[in-house]
């Protein structure tokens, strides 16, 4: 057992961190109030990149694996850049596009998604049915050589951002009759696809989307992979990077505000000449949330290493708890960091309470916590399905 990175890996970790502090969280800050994007950030870490270790070095990559790009989405997070396309479009899309694309396919969007030049976003929760794609009524069907897509989806973060959307549907099986999952890459700007901005509560500098498909038509090769028999190992193919980046960007932001709190707490006088860090009423819960975010550390990249080791099962179920742990831990560092620093917690100038919307969302999306504990009762524990 090694809990040590790779001597690469110590480099990546540096220098992504290096890139994040070069932007920081006023940045990020002042990108997500002013309705902009992070977009001189975004490219810069694709020119050195840090977009791409995921995607295989032929098709421009780094060759590496999702434990590689956690570190990039964790040490970004951690100087206050938590970019929610990393998960979307490197983790997800470019994964799913790689493992299960055609080699057209990969060719055409892999190049771009590794530089930066390029996202894919994913769209494949709805309204009425969440993300249980046994009940998706986004559907997909046959007319002549193409595709009509027509349906709702909802929360598709960056579409605006974006040339592609990865959207997951349901076409008949003509051998059974039944609606089997299938995912289709549609330009954003196809007629009949349209995107209305969702208003949200967190300050981020991705925007949220609810979208609409009126018979999107799409040629045959829009399909991922080479029949419909891709569609559901593609589909999960990008539900273990989901889980394990965002669980990987949680982390790093409770880490951010931790440090930020730590520093304040440190050199912060109020009553006679100690700190007030050296209060146990202040020091314990910053403790206490320090040790629940390293927890969560270890999980995720426990995660990471069971999937770049193709072990899909066991990376499901680290992947999970990992989500859940991260979730909870940056929730709670968040919180913690904001009352520690009393007042100046909830200013924009000290950079913790700016995230407390971001990180109450970590325990929704992409998969609730309720729902991960009912997978962990079911695979984990041996108890009956509850849904």
């Amino acid at each position: 057992m090694n809990f040590d990175l790779t001597p690469e890996q110590d480099q990546l970790r540096d220098a992504v961190r290096e890139l994040g502090r070069k932007y920081g969280h006023s940045y990020f800050v002042s990108k997500a109030k002013a309705g902009e994007h992070t977009t001189e950030l975004w490219h810069e870490a694709g020119r050195l990149g840090y977009l791409g270790v995921n995607i295989p070095t032929e098709y421009g990559g780094g060759g590496g694996g999702i434990t590689d790009l956690a570190l990039v989405c964790e040490e970004l997070a951690a100087t206050g850049c938590p970019l929610l396309l990393l998960v979307v479009s490197p983790a997800i899309a470019a994964t799913i596009i790689s493992k299960h694309g055609t080699e057209e396919q990969r060719k055409k969007h892999l190049p771009g998604l590794a530089d930066g030049s390029e996202k894919i976003v994913f769209a494949i929760t709805e309204p009425d049915a969440g993300s249980n794609f046994h009940r998706l009524s986004t559907v997909a069907r046959r007319d002549g050589d193409d595709w009509l897509l027509s349906g709702r989806k909802i929360y598709i973060s960056g579409v605006d951002e974006a040339g592609h959307v990865l959207v997951v549907a349901r076409t008949e099986d003509a051998s059974t009759g039944k609606l089997k999952p299938a995912l289709f890459i549609v330009p954003t700007d196809a007629p009949g696809l349209e995107k209305s901005k969702l208003d949200m509560e967190i300050l981020s500098p991705e925007n949220q989307f609810l979208l609409f498909l009126d018979d999107v038509r799409l040629p045959a090769d829009a399909l991922v992979g080479e029949s419909l028999d891709a569609g559901l190992p593609a589909l999960f193919a990008g539900l273990n990077p989901e889980r394990i980046t965002v669980a990987a960007m949680g982390a790093g932001t409770g880490r951010y505000a931790i440090d930020r709190a730590s520093d304040y707490t440190a050199t912060r006088k109020v009553w006679g000449g100690n700190s007030i860090g050296s209060h146990q009423g202040v020091a314990h819960p910053l403790a206490h949330a320090a040790v629940q975010v390293e927890l969560a550390r270890l999980m995720i990249y426990k995660a990471a290493t069971l999937y770049d080791a193709g072990r899909d099962l066991e990376a499901g179920i680290s992947g999970n708890m990992a989500k859940y742990a991260a979730g909870e831990a940056a929730a709670l560092a968040v919180d913690t960091a904001v009352q520690a620093l009393g007042g100046a917690g909830m200013t924009t100038e000290y950079g913790v309470s700016t995230l407390l919307g971001a990180v109450r969302a970590g325990r929704i999306a992409p998969v609730s916590r309720e729902m991960i504990l009912n997978f962990v009762a079911q695979h984990v524990l041996g108890q009956d399905k509850s849904y």
